[in-house]
C-alpha cells in the first residue's frame, strides 16, 4: 500500500554537442561523457522520463505513475492529458543554438503534441562575462526574415549578461540561447519542440551541421520582442525565505532559502522541489528524509503538512 512520502527521482542525463562536465563536478551525477549537456531531473516526457527511486513506486517512471496513480497529483478523472511540467539542469560548456519555441496552439495544430514551450531559467552559476541571447531587434516579421536570410546575427540578436542568482522568464515565441559558461535550472512546459534559428555553422563528430527550422522559427517568433514582466515577492515561513520568481499561466516558480527550521503546508495539487545547495531534512508525520544538493523530488497531493530543517537552497515549482 502506498504511504504518503516524497517521490524522489533519478535524473536522466542527455549528451549534447555543447555539453560539458559540470553536471558531474557540481552535482556529482554519473555523466555518460564530457559532452553531457542536460539532466532531466523531474520529467514524465517520453524522450527522458525520470525513474522513481523510493517506496512502493520504486522503478516506475513518473509518466507511468502520472497515468496510473493520478490521485498523487490531484489529477482530475476527466484529465487524460500529459504531465504538464519538466525540470532540467543544463551545463552550457559552449553556446547553445539560437532557437525559439511555439505556443500551445501552434504545437497542437502543426506538431500534433499537447504543449508548446514556455520556460524560465534560474542561473546556478556563470563564468565572468557570460551572456544569453534573449530576444531580437527586428521591428517586423519581414525585417526578421530578411536579417535571418542575410545572416545578420550581430545586428539581430539581443544579448544580456547574467550572473549566478539571476532569473529569466522565456515565454514561447522568444528567440533565445544559453551562452557558454552558464549552468541553469530550467522549469518549462513538458515539451521537446525546438526550432533552431542559428547554430554557428558548427558540425558534429561526423562533420554534419544540425538542422535549422527557419520557416517555422519566423512563423512563431514574437515581433517586436518585448521583455516579459515578472512581479517578484517574498514570504517568510519560520527560517525559510520563499521568493516568488514568476507566477503565470503554466507554472509558478519559487526560490527558497532555508537557514534553520520551517513548517509548511501543501496548498497546491503537488510541488516539485530541486535542491541547489546545502543539506536539509524533510519530515512528514513520523518519516524523515535527508535531501542535499542535486536531489529532486515531488511532494504529492496526499501530504498536507511537512517541515524542513537545515541550511539549503531550493527551486520549487507547481502548476
Amino acid at each position: 500500500m502506498y504511504k504518503n512520502e516524497p517521490i524522489f527521482l533519478q535524473p536522466v542525463l542527455q549528451e549534447r554537442i555543447w555539453g560539458g562536465k559540470k553536471l558531474h563536478t557540481e552535482f556529482q551525477y554519473d555523466i555518460p561523457s564530457e559532452k553531457t549537456g542536460e539532466a532531466w531531473v523531474i520529467s514524465a516526457h517520453p524522450n527522458g522520463p525520470s525513474i522513481i527511486q523510493n517506496g512502493p513506486l520504486e522503478g516506475k517512471t513518473l509518466e507511468e505513475v502520472w497515468k496510473g496513480k493520478g490521485e498523487l497529483f490531484n489529477k482530475r478523472p476527466d484529465n487524460d492529458g500529459e504531465y504538464p511540467l519538466l525540470v532540467k539542469i543544463l551545463d552550457a560548456a559552449d553556446d547553445l543554438s539560437v532557437q525559439v519555441h511555439p505556443d500551445d496552439q501552434f504545437a497542437r495544430e502543426v506538431e500534433g503534441v499537447p504543449y508548446g514551450k514556455t520556460e524560465c531559467w534560474y542561473v546556478v552559476s556563470a563564468e565572468e562575462g557570460a551572456e544569453l541571447v534573449l530576444g531580437h531587434h527586428a521591428k517586423t516579421q519581414e525585417e526578421l526574415a530578411q536579417m535571418v536570410d542575410q545572416g545578420e546575427w550581430d545586428k539581430l540578436l539581443r544579448r544580456v549578461k547574467v550572473k549566478a542568482g539571476d532569473f529569466v522568464y522565456v515565454p514561447s515565441g522568444t528567440i533565445h540561447a544559453i551562452g557558454k559558461g552558464i549552468v541553469i535550472l530550467e522549469t518549462q512546459q513538458s515539451s521537446d519542440i525546438t526550432y533552431r534559428v542559428y547554430d554557428y555553422d558548427r558540425t558534429d563528430a561526423a562533420g554534419n551541421t544540425r538542422e535549422l527550422h527557419l520557416e517555422r522559427s519566423i512563423q512563431v517568433t514574437t515581433v517586436p520582442h518585448q521583455d516579459a514582466a515578472v512581479d517578484q515577492t517574498e514570504t517568510i515561513y519560520g527560517d525559510l525565505v520563499a521568493k516568488t520568481l514568476v507566477e503565470e499561466h503554466y507554472f509558478t516558480v519559487y526560490h527558497w532559502a532555508l537557514n534553520g527550521k520551517a513548517s509548511l503546508e501543501l496548498t497546491h495539487d503537488f510541488l516539485q522541489v530541486s535542491v541547489l545547495e546545502g543539506e536539509a531534512t524533510f519530515t512528514i508525520e513520523d518519516q524523515t528524509f535527508k535531501v542535499k544538493k542535486g536531489t529532486h523530488f515531488i511532494v504529492p497531493n496526499g501530504i498536507r503538512e511537512y517541515s524542513l530543517d537545515g541550511q539549503a537552497e531550493f527551486i520549487v515549482s507547481h502548476v
